[in-house]
């Protein structure tokens, strides 16, 4: 044997034997009955036997090329199987998806949406981790990440879900005890509740204002890598903190926080972050779509 024989000469020798003939099957091929005489040569060779017998009537298959007909209908049959289940993946959502998210918006909005995602499409495995850095989508196998903020690396592809901003508030307790800061230089005299999150620098507010963006330093005696820890703490009068609308607006509703310094506030939009393009995958494309309309429908896209 020279070679392994090629799927496609296997096919071209189903042929002629299914067509009877060189020119039959040189017609559905659209090729020339030169070019199917050169692929059945090249197969007799790379397999070391003679697989037809021809007249000027008829075309038959030669005891060793009857063997290589019922391995190259299996062969064929598996390979083509092989290539619509792969094509199936890319329409039919299943398999497993893993996803991640920050640890508060995670459990608080993602994980209950994960729960009706798996209602509609039960052939779907999904996995959901949270955790308080940022992931690392291809070293951790991670398909899908729910994020918040708007600094994205350039090699991943990112679809915009709904507008959202961090803002400055604390409870009104702490307020008539401290006082209200009136600029953001202010910032620097308060108990600030200091957040290390994911991608949020420890100790650093970047603030978008009138005059641009300014960066406070701030500080204070309480910090933690819970953004729900934080939050209870400003809750109970412990100072200042900097947190995403979707998570006080219900508290700034019932008047529980106070909203600080209006014109400034902190870009945090939400996004469904991903390595591959979503025509690829039928699984991580209606995760995706299945989001968009999530967030959508519970009113997030209102809070930019």
């Amino acid at each position: 044997m020279n070679d392994e024989p090629h799927i496609r000469d296997l096919r071209v020798f189903c042929l002629v034997l299914r067509r009877n003939g060189f020119a039959a099957a040189a017609e559905a091929l659209g090729a020339s009955p030169a070019y199917v005489s050169k692929r059945i040569q090249v197969l007799e060779a790379s397999l070391g036997v003679k697989l037809l017998h021809r007249s000027t009537r008829r075309i038959a298959a030669t005891e060793a090329g009857e063997r290589v007909h019922r391995w190259a209908q299996t062969i064929l049959a598996d390979m083509d199987g092989l290539v619509e289940e792969v094509a199936a993946t890319k329409l039919n959502p299943r398999g497993l998806v893993r996803i991640s998210s920050s640890l508060g918006f995670g459990r608080v909005h993602v994980a209950p949406a994960l729960a009706a995602l798996a209602d509609l499409y039960p052939e779907l495995e999904l996995r959901f981790d949270v955790s308080d850095r940022l992931t690392d989508l291809v070293g951790e196998g991670i398909d899908l990440d729910i994020r918040i903020g708007n600094t994205i690396a350039p090699q991943l592809i990112a679809r915009r879900l709904a507008g959202n901003r961090r803002i400055l508030c604390a409870a009104p307790a702490y307020l008539e005890r401290r006082g209200v800061p009136l600029r953001p230089d202010d910032l620097t005299e308060h108990d600030c509740l200091v957040i290390k999150e994911r991608d949020h620098p420890f100790g650093l507010w970047r603030l978008s204002g009138p005059e641009g963006d300014v960066s406070v330093r701030v500080a204070g005696s309480l910090s933690s890598n819970h953004g729900e820890i934080v939050h209870q703490w400003a809750m109970a009068g412990r100072g200042i903190m900097l947190r995403s609308l979707w998570d006080v607006r219900t508290a700034l509703s019932s008047g529980a926080l106070v909203p600080l310094l209006p014109a400034y506030s902190q870009p945090a939009d939400i996004w469904a972050v991903y390595p591959a393009r979503l025509t690829n995958s039928a699984k991580l494309r209606v995760c995706v779509e299945f989001f968009e309309r999530h967030f959508r429908g519970i009113g997030l896209e209102g809070a930019s």
